[in-house]
């Protein structure tokens, strides 16, 4: 394979090489011809374009002086999704409730074997940055706020795309994204500065795509931001020194969608696009998303003397290592499998991860319902499937339409509950918006008449996405309004949170007798919601992400530090708001189901690092839990988190069984990143902590000594 490398990029020009660099939004800056002789001087990747423009594009370019064959990129973030009839699976914050590497890496495959089938090669996903302030408008697409559980995650999904071999017909190249730091964007504004330290990357940000590096993801796209002022395209130490020396990768790069451009007419790094174009093939970016004057400026660059051809060379042999570990010279297309696209086969994979999703955070015993009682369900977002689809899909990209019919099969809400019961009865009432079709007064008289009232609240897709940050994240429109006049009845309300993240719903947990996290389900979300509201499936759903109670009290994420200036608690000072609690709303881990465990005899081996704990279910109902392990340094060099996941297990039980479950760590799993930035594990006092959530009151535990 290297000496073809090497044989290839010898007869290739200057101008040749340059243009493998590019990746071209066809469907966006250029019509079809321009296309075409992009193809034929040697493109090297083409976005977002399926059918018979794709065929006659790779068809230019196998035809073309070398015969490079061009690798298609698409955003199939969560299924095939901007292909209408393709199979639209939850979002990776609804996947990540699931805790389930198996539901991740079969919705990678999935999704893999229909972009394959359309003849493409690449997605965009997985997304591995950490959603740390739900106010950031991506929070939607990622696996939430903890390193670990994203990393696991992450590297599944990483598998189900790629599969055994890149050259199989299904299958296709992941893009672990945004590398790094990128969701930590200072106030949770997308694309800004990301005020961290090298320290802070190691220690938080970087074990996720150490996990996707370790699993062989082909390619990793850069942050549109920056760290401490340098953007990341353009910082040699992280985009060589630790991207490619420390983490092993051997893939290629991209650039996100003009962030070339972008140093010149947004951070101001460049003066022009020539100085850009030196800086960010310099800094180790391989393919270059969106920005074609890179073209010319990179080839004046080298002419001129300012940019070693070196430098072209080997962005070059990434990026042709690729190619050929795909087979695209002997197959420039992708095969996939005929008639797979929207298959019941995968709309029952996309029906199970749904079903996984759904996380119960309350229920004084309204739950389940039956079909005999009279239900009210109201709310916009219970018969929307925009909002149940979320970002990401025909509707937002890669053009928006808002007002596009979805083809089906989908399942709202409101079509979920009516397969269940006829004693259903749906009003408006309202939505995430203000609207012409508001009609509070309807809502509540169909209320009065009902025993138990379903109200569905949530944002929607003008709410969610790039460029869609939020600095209030209390329920909008007239939601809470409604709430209050629902709630003055006196009837048990069930409220299902519909929505791309985490809102601040204080007043609407506090007030309801149970609360459903549904998040955007994908086509079957409805279906999956409505039965577990029946009870016909257990909520086996955990929250990835933690719940504030207000906007002004992010970030919550669970694994914050010690330090904050307060009351002393339990030896340890702990700070609080004067105004707001410490403790998030809901946090990291949390979930409910139709039965209770328990947990018991908790030991830990600091010989062999194993641990072993005793769950029982101790209700009537068999069910599934997640086992959740954490640790805390108890002494240390440089501050840690009050605990860190390192490890969990999923259990299925029966009323009244009991199991011994055993989790083999290793001492780097009690490891932190030090002054020096070195990972390393401290000798001294350690906290080992096993139970049902991040909290506290849920976990036992036992110290130990290194």
């Amino acid at each position: 394979m290297n000496q073809k490398i090497e044989t290839l990029l010898s007869q290739m020009t200057l101008e040749e090489k340059v243009a493998q660099m590019l990746q071209l939004p066809y469907n966006a800056a250029m019509d079809f011809e321009e296309a075409l002789d992009w193809a034929r001087k040697g493109a090297g990747s083409f976005l977002n374009v399926i059918g018979e423009p794709a065929k006659r594009l790779q068809e230019a370019a196998c035809n073309s002086r070398l015969g490079i064959p061009l690798v298609f990129g698409v955003d199939a973030v969560r299924g095939h999704s901007l292909n209408e009839n393709a199979t639209i699976f939850p979002t990776q914050l609804a996947c990540a409730c699931s805790w389930d590497k198996e539901i991740a890496r079969e919705m990678g495959k999935v999704t893999a074997r229909e972009v394959a089938t359309d003849g493409l090669h690449w997605t965009f996903s997985p997304l591995l940055c950490l959603a740390r302030d739900p106010r950031w408008g991506r929070v939607n697409e990622t696996f939430g706020e903890d390193p670990y559980l994203v990393g696991e995650l992450a590297a599944a999904t990483i598998e189900g795309y790629q599969g055994e071999d890149l050259s199989d017909a299904e299958s296709i190249l992941a893009c672990a994204k945004h590398y790094i730091a990128y969701g930590e964007a200072t106030g949770a504004r997308d694309a800004y500065d990301s005020e961290v330290t090298y320290r802070k990357v190691r220690e938080v940000f970087l074990p996720p795509f150490q996990k996707a590096a370790d699993a062989g993801c082909a390619t990793m796209m850069t942050a549109y931001g920056s760290i401490d002022g340098t953007p990341v395209g353009i910082d040699e130490h992280i985009m060589k020194d630790i991207l490619r020396e420390e983490l092993g990768f051997d893939g290629f790069t991209v650039t996100d969608w003009k962030n070339v451009t972008s140093l010149v007419t947004k951070q101001m790094i460049a003066a022009d696009e020539e100085e850009a174009a030196i800086l960010s093939a310099k800094g180790g970016n391989d393919m270059i998303m969106a920005s074609p004057e890179f073209y010319e400026a990179a080839i004046h660059a080298v002419r001129s003397g300012k940019l070693e051809e070196a430098v072209i060379d080997n962005a070059v042999r990434h990026i042709l290592t690729i190619k050929l570990r795909m087979g695209l010279f002997e197959h420039p297309a992708k095969e996939g499998k005929a008639g797979c696209i929207g298959c019941s086969e995968h709309q029952n994979a996309a029906l199970n991860a749904a079903r996984r999703s759904i996380t119960l955070l309350k229920n004084n015993g309204v739950l389940p319902l039956s079909a005999n009682q009279k239900i009210a369900l109201i709310g916009k977002n219970a018969d929307d499937i925009k909002a149940q689809y979320g970002d990401w899909t025909f509707f937002t990209h890669p053009t928006p339409k808002p007002d596009h019919i979805a083809p089906r099969p989908y399942t709202t809400l409101k079509e979920g509950m009516e397969m269940l019961s006829d004693q259903v009865t749906y009003t408006f009432g309202c939505g995430p918006l203000h609207s012409e079709r508001d009609d509070l007064a309807a809502a509540v008289a169909a209320a009065r008449k009902a025993d138990v009232i379903v109200y569905a609240v949530g944002d929607e897709i003008s709410q969610v996405g790039e460029k869609k940050d939020r600095a209030d994240l209390a329920l909008s429109g007239r939601q809470t309004e409604l709430f209050r006049e629902l709630r003055a009845l006196g009837k048990p309300i069930v409220t299902v949170l519909i929505a791309s993240k985490p809102l601040a719903i204080p007043e609407e947990a506090e007030g309801s007798d149970a609360l459903i996290i549904a998040f955007n389900g994908g086509a079957h979300g409805g279906q999956a919601a409505a039965e577990v509201l029946f009870g016909k499936e257990e909520p086996t759903g955990r929250l990835p992400i933690s719940f504030p109670y207000h906007s002004g009290q992010v970030p919550v994420y669970y694994n914050h530090y010690f330090g904050w200036h307060g009351k002393s608690a339990g030896g340890y000072c702990e700070g609080k708001y004067c105004d707001l609690p410490q403790d998030p709303l809901f946090t990291f881990g949390e979930g409910l189901g139709y039965t209770d465990f328990a947990y018991s005899n908790l030991t830990f081996d600091p010989a062999t690092f194993t641990a072993q704990v005793t769950v029982t279910n101790t209700g009537k109902r068999k069910g599934t839990e997640t086992a959740q392990v954490y640790f805390r340094d108890l002494v240390s060099s440089v501050l840690t988190p009050m605990k860190q996941l390192i490890a969990y297990k999923q259990i299925t039980l029966a009323p009244g069984e009991s199991q011994r479950v055993t989790f083999t760590l290793e001492k780097m799993d009690f490891s932190l990143v030090n002054r020096k930035e070195e990972r390393v594990v401290e000798p001294g006092a350690f906290r080992l902590m096993v139970g049902h959530s991040s909290k506290d009151a849920d976990l036992l535990s036992v110290d130990f000594t290194l």
